[in-house]
């Protein structure tokens, strides 16, 4: 093994683009055995390349478990987006929850993307740290490879990497080679798309390569309403993405390389909404997997979101002889927009679709702005070193603004809506790290590495409810509002003020409400009601009675003026957090053998910590600490012979303790004793309330067997406790208790989306046919049962004392164990290529996440089933 770490790391500069990985076209590689990426699918050398420890390392080599994909792997394994990446890396889960991507690895993650959170599995682009994982997909194209590390990289990659890291690694231009490829595939559900990429030569140093891609696809979701007007509604799901990329190399001498790159993408689409089962489970008593998740009834607007984003990142990279240096700069922006595709649940037996009011509009609206900046400079030792080390600063800044607006419509009551909007969120994180191996002998090796972070966050703007309460007649209560019906545009970010500390009186609370409506809905009353309020004409505004808002017992004063206006307004919003921690590792390695190696190592991660929304200080703890990791890991890696050809087995055990987990509960923040019910505001509350241990065994092999097949084997065995924490139970909320939720302890409790089993199996193989080459894979993969949310399906008590089940109250949140089969197909002759693919061939409908509380029971699911055609043509 020592042999070949030394040669991993020659010439180190110039093979960071050749792109040996897992797999090549026509053929599916086993761990550890890569092959060429040329139509001949000719076994070119037995070592795959990652950089999962900050330098280019067969990985074999590695004292850890890292997966790693070419595209030309993906592409056979049926895995155009991010999202499926989950279907060939067992313990991974990756879910879209209305545009937020959450990474979890063996059960760690962090399902908090807003402003107020972070991942916990970080994200890279080429190395490069991507604090908002929205949008990741539209990178998804001319991919050298795609890297998963698994467990705590505190010290490697530092911020936020306390479940692991992706990585996701461009191709890059190749000196003195004109060529590219471009392809085109046509797929069900009424989708295509096409990718391609032109490496330019620019003279002996310098070489340019320029990529882009287009997507149409539909998502699998099925439109069941029965409205007039409902039907025409697109379903949620529906996407149009294109992106490109521009990147460029620079080698003047063999110690200097300049590269940049510059790239630029855009998803279009009907958004990301789940589907609401909370009222299906309680009507029918069928539990998820017996309903069909995708049967939306859909009603009121039209689904719409837009994600843009573009970035450029560069780096400068000088070999001083013993040592190198390589100094790198980041600048991302992202501009997310969603209106949510609005739905009435899902469609279940004996539902009467015909009764439903489709002619509501509530909805949810979100924005988010982000402009975040990423500097390192690292020094790194050159190989063939008894010592190898690499040191560093790391820098990083994000830049936010942030708007997410719930309405409701058709209230028969009042009115009550949530607006938070904050048009400037800041995060700043500086670290200092160092890492190093030392050949103790030649057969052991020590290693170890620290790293410092300081980070601070801070967040102003305003939050909370928006509230009328309109008097009718003889005082009765209470005048419905409608807001949000056709053309409703809400002004968001481009509110003309964020400063509510002094608006006392009526009349400023009316024109604060009215300035929160960029465009009113041809059907909302809301302005008509309040405007008289706001320009002084009437205390008590104009009274409407209008058929769709009348509840049937309400009138209107004879003087047309409401006889009470009750208004409320978000509040003030301040954050800010300041921590400071510190990771380490250290362990060592054992060649017990050439191919044989043995490691055991201790880790720690950890994840930014945060504040939560302004509110009494004594209910709502301003900050929550970051949570960590300690981990324990040994494990064995091997190459040997079987059937005269060569393989791999690599074994893994690992224990986490998890410390200060974050978990949510939903808090009262304005209790009033003398009114009913008491409490009319509430929140939810991050606390660092949590400790769970974790522990499991990763196994993997690769085989290549005589008739030119290959077989992959992965297995995961996870098991998860959480071993301390109480919250709130949000799904036993009691509004005629004031809204209050019992306390309940998660001890016992297994971590959301950690099953414990997970198995992937691919069964590959190539041969000559006729003028070309014919090659097959089926890639098989297992996820036994696993909870989507901390409460695991436990009993409901009420704070009254009545128990029901958690079926019986509507919120199971068991995903039963599933499996997928993806299968590709592909012949090759001379630079063409035709392809055939099928992903989640069985239809398996699986919820990724969900989103359970009060009347609440949200679930996030896989991709359906696809299939279609690809050509494909290298020059």
């Amino acid at each position: 093994m020592r042999s070949r770490l030394k040669r991993s790391n020659v010439n180190f500069r110039r093979r960071l683009w050749l792109g040996t990985a897992c797999a090549a076209i026509g053929f599916a590689a086993q761990p550890g055995i890569a092959v060429a990426q040329d139509a001949s699918a000719i076994p070119a050398s037995d070592e795959i390349i990652v950089t999962a420890n900050r330098v280019e390392q067969n990985l074999q080599d590695v004292s850890g478990v890292v997966q790693a994909f070419t595209a030309d792997q993906l592409r056979l394994d049926g895995i155009a987006d991010l999202r499926n990446l989950q279907v060939a890396v067992p313990g991974l889960n990756i879910s879209n929850a209305e545009g937020n991507v959450d990474i979890f690895i063996r059960g760690v993650g962090s399902a908090n993307n807003t402003e107020l959170g972070d991942p916990a599995a970080a994200p890279h682009f080429n190395g490069t740290y991507i604090p908002r994982p929205r949008g990741l997909g539209v990178m998804f194209y001319d991919l050298e490879r795609v890297e998963v590390s698994k467990g705590p990289q505190g010290t490697l990659y530092g911020r936020n990497a306390l479940a692991g890291t992706l990585n996701i690694i461009s191709a890059k231009p190749k000196l003195g080679e004109f060529g590219g490829y471009a392809q085109a595939e046509i797929s069900n559900r009424s989708s295509y798309g096409a990718e391609g990429a032109l490496n330019i030569p620019l003279g002996e140093t310098f070489a340019a390569r320029v990529a882009g891609m287009y997507v149409n696809k539909d998502f699998g979701y099925r439109n069941a309403s029965t409205g007039a007007e409902a039907r025409a509604l697109k379903p949620a799901g529906l996407e149009e993405n294109y992106a490109g990329r521009a990147s460029l190399l620079w080698e003047p001498s063999d110690a200097l390389s300049v590269s940049l790159i510059g790239d630029y993408g855009k998803e279009t689409g009907t958004g990301y909404p789940g589907s609401s089962i909370w009222g299906a489970v309680t009507d029918s008593g069928l539990t998820a997997d017996r309903l069909k998740l995708k049967d939306v009834v859909y009603r009121g607007t039209q689904g719409d979101m837009t994600n843009e984003l573009w970035g450029v990142q560069g780096k400068i990279l000088y070999d001083f002889g013993t040592f190198s240096a390589e100094a790198g700069a980041s600048y991302r922006s992202v501009h997310f927009e969603q209106n949510n595709a609005s739905s009435d649940g899902i469609a279940y037996p004996l539902r009467d679709l015909d009764a439903i009011q489709y002619d509501n509009f509530s909805n949810t609206f979100w924005e988010t702005k982000s402009k975040s900046q990423v500097y390192e400079l690292r020094l790194f030792a050159n190989a063939d070193q008894r010592f190898r080390w690499n040191a560093g600063v790391f820098y990083f800044q994000e830049d936010q603004e942030v708007f997410f607006f719930s309405l409701a419509d058709r209230g028969y009551c009042c009115y009550s809506g949530t607006e938070y909007t904050m048009p400037d969120v800041q995060g700043e994180s500086f670290a200092y790290y160092g890492d190093g191996t030392f050949d103790v002998t030649d057969r052991v090796r020590i290693f170890g590495g620290l790293r410092y972070t300081d980070e601070k966050k801070s967040r102003y703007g305003i939050g909370g409810n928006w509230a009328l309460t309109l008097g009718g007649a003889d005082f009765a209560c209470c005048f419905a509002t409608r807001l949000g019906t056709e053309g409703f545009v809400p002004s968001g970010l481009n509110r003309p003020n964020f400063d509510v500390r002094d608006l006392d009186t009526p009349q400023e609370r009316a024109r604060f409400l009215i300035e929160g409506i960029s465009a009113p809905g041809r059907r909302d009353t809301l302005i008509q009601q309040i405007q008289a309020i706001a320009n002084g004409t009437n205390p008590l505004g104009t009274c409407l009675d209008r058929p769709d808002i009348d509840n049937g017992f309400v009138d209107c004063p004879a003087d047309g003026a409401h006889t009470y206006a009750d208004l409320t307004i978000p509040t003030q919003q301040f954050g800010r957090s300041k921590f400071n921690y510190v990771d380490w590792r250290a362990g060592f390695e054992l060649d017990v053998g050439e191919d044989s190696m043995l490691y055991a190592k201790v880790s720690t991660g950890h994840k930014s910590g945060g504040f939560n929304d302004s509110f009494d200080p004594d209910l709502v703890p301003e900050t929550y600490k970051p949570e960590d990791v300690l981990v324990y890991e040994v494990g064995t890696r091997n190459i040997f012979d079987a059937f005269g050809r060569r393989a791999t087995f690599n074994l893994t055990g690992f224990y986490y303790e998890y410390n200060n987990q974050v978990f949510q509960d939903l808090t009262c923040i304005n209790f009033d004793p003398t009114a009913t019910p008491p409490c009319n505001g509430f929140a939810l509350v991050n606390r660092n309330v949590g400790a769970s241990r974790l522990y499991g065994i990763e196994a993997e092999t690769g085989f290549r067997l005589p008739g030119n097949f290959g077989l992959d084997l992965n297995f995961v065995w996870l098991d998860t406790k959480v071993t301390d924490g109480v919250v709130a139970d949000s799904r036993a909320q009691d509004f005629s208790a004031g809204g209050n939720s019992p306390l309940i302890s998660l001890k016992g409790n297994d971590l959301p989306l950690a099953s414990n089993l997970n198995i992937t199996a691919r069964l590959s193989q190539h041969f000559d046919a006729g003028p070309g080459k014919f090659d097959w894979q089926a890639l098989l993969a297992y996820r036994s049962s696993y909870y989507l949310s901390q409460f695991n399906e436990n009993d409901i008590v009420f704070l009254d004392g009545t128990r029901l089940t958690a079926l019986e109250a509507g919120f199971p949140d068991k995903q039963k164990g599933f499996a997928t089969l993806n299968l590709g197909a592909g012949y090759t002759i001379g630079n063409f290529r035709f392809e055939a693919w099928a992903s989640n061939l069985m239809n398996e409908e699986a919820s990724t996440k969900a989103l359970v509380g009060s009347s609440l029971n949200l679930r996030f699911l896989n991709d359906a089933r696809s299939y279609g055609l690809r050509a494909r043509v290298t020059f």
